[in-house]
């Protein structure tokens, strides 16, 4: 634990971290900044996370991370939400608003701590007028998406790429989620291996624990007899759940008797704000289309306080992703002693232990899928050890011990620069 209290600038250009979680742009990232920060200014550092204004009657600056750690919302672009990948465009006026802040304020900064490429863009500005040390994670790469895309409107742009190998290069610490995309730093975009730290994301032990799943069932107003297989996260193709549509039609189509009392919810997007070529539109077209709308709903995003007792009550929780830089809905569910079936991508390919704490199956493979869900929801004995064992491995991924790295980081490049 670093002895010097230290000023610390997170950004988080595109999202902010008190949004609510599974909308378009939230996720993963949004919790791990969220928790980051609370987790250091507990510690006695003064964090200040800097985000893109989305809402002009919003404050300007909050405490809603807790007590010396602020939210401050900058405008940059039109102040609703905005194309990611536009944003980049009014990055100029970003910086500007993160250095008058500073002024304003007398805050010398200590450590830049940029997330996902366009932050990372921010943060060189900004370095070059403070000198401060930049700390750069990118939670996703879009290398690493377009190898996966489908379809061309999924492919990032070739501007993200080029700064996200820029970002490789420059930045003075990366800190990459697990081994595998340490792997894929140097092979994809030539990062130094001397820049780069694999410290994974933590999970928040405190809110996300097993509650027995009678009560968590009671409290989220579902059947206590019923069966429940989950996913948490973004309605988008990459996240692969008309697979997981699929696998479930197979699973009812095999073993008719597991329709009875069985519950997929899917918690993410806005059911009820779609357009005719979202995401959602094609999932409940799906759905329609394979017979399972009686078993299949679309709950919309939900708050962190109500998904611990989604996670507690389900059977199963699934993650059918193409990709995924690390899998921060596996962990919290794991953490809750839910067993995670996921593909065998990215950092999931880390996180989840094959037959230990849950399973990986191939991506874009209903029908491994299905067979693993089948077997866990006819074993109980299986889904008890499992869950047991997935909750001592996420006890290790607590946000103290993961701070302390962080925090190694900060001073190993504060020395350096001071």
């Amino acid at each position: 634990m670093l002895n010097n209290h230290l000023h610390i600038a997170m950004l988080s250009v595109h999202t902010c971290p008190l949004a609510t979680l599974g909308g378009k742009e939230t996720g993963g990232m949004n919790v791990y900044v969220r928790d980051l920060a609370r987790e250091l200014s507990r510690r006695g550092h003064r964090v200040d996370v800097y985000t893109r204004s989305q809402d002009a009657s919003i404050p300007r600056i909050t405490n809603g991370l807790g007590q010396g750690a602020r939210v401050i919302h900058l405008p940059a672009g039109p102040e609703h939400p905005y194309a990611k990948h536009l944003i980049y465009d009014h990055l100029p006026e970003f910086v500007d608003g993160v250095l008058a802040q500073a002024e304003a304020d007398s805050i010398q900064y200590d450590v830049l701590h940029s997330h996902y490429w366009l932050s990372g863009a921010a943060a060189r500005e900004l370095r070059q007028r403070w000198g401060a040390p930049i700390v750069h994670m990118f939670h996703t790469l879009g290398k690493m998406k377009n190898a996966v895309a489908q379809r061309p409107e999924e492919r990032e742009t070739t501007r993200r790429i080029e700064m996200e190998t820029e970002i490789a290069r420059f930045a003075d610490a990366l800190v990459a989620a697990t081994p595998v995309e340490e792997e894929q730093l140097v092979r994809a975009y030539s990062a130094d291996p001397a820049s780069i730290r694999v410290i994974s994301p933590g999970v928040d032990t405190e809110r996300f624990h097993p509650i027995p799943a009678a009560h968590a069932k009671e409290r989220i107003a579902l059947c206590p007899d019923c069966r429940i297989i989950l996913f948490v996260g973004r309605i988008e193709p990459l996240k692969g759940i008309d697979n997981l549509l699929r696998a479930i039609a197979q699973v009812i189509d095999r073993r008719p008797e597991l329709r009875e009392g069985l519950i997929v919810p899917i918690i993410g997007g806005d059911p009820d704000r779609v357009r005719e070529d979202d995401e959602m539109v094609r999932l409940r077209e799906l759905r329609e289309s394979l017979g399972i709308a009686d078993v299949v709903t679309f709950l919309g995003a939900k708050d962190q306080d109500t998904l611990q007792y989604y996670y507690s009550a389900a059977d199963v929780v699934v993650m059918p992703s193409d990709y995924e830089s690390f899998g921060m809905v596996a962990l919290e569910a794991m953490a809750c002693g839910a067993p995670v079936i996921a593909s065998d991508v990215g950092g999931l390919s880390f996180l989840v232990q094959h037959a230990r704490t849950g399973y990986r199956v191939p991506a874009r493979d209903p029908q491994a899928l299905a067979a693993r869900i089948t077997r866990l929801l006819t074993d109980e004995g299986l889904r008890r050890r499992i869950g047991q064992r997935a909750t001592c491995w996420a006890e290790a991924y607590g946000w103290p011990s993961i701070a302390d790295r962080i925090e190694g980081v900060y001073e190993e490049l504060t020395i350096k620069s001071g």
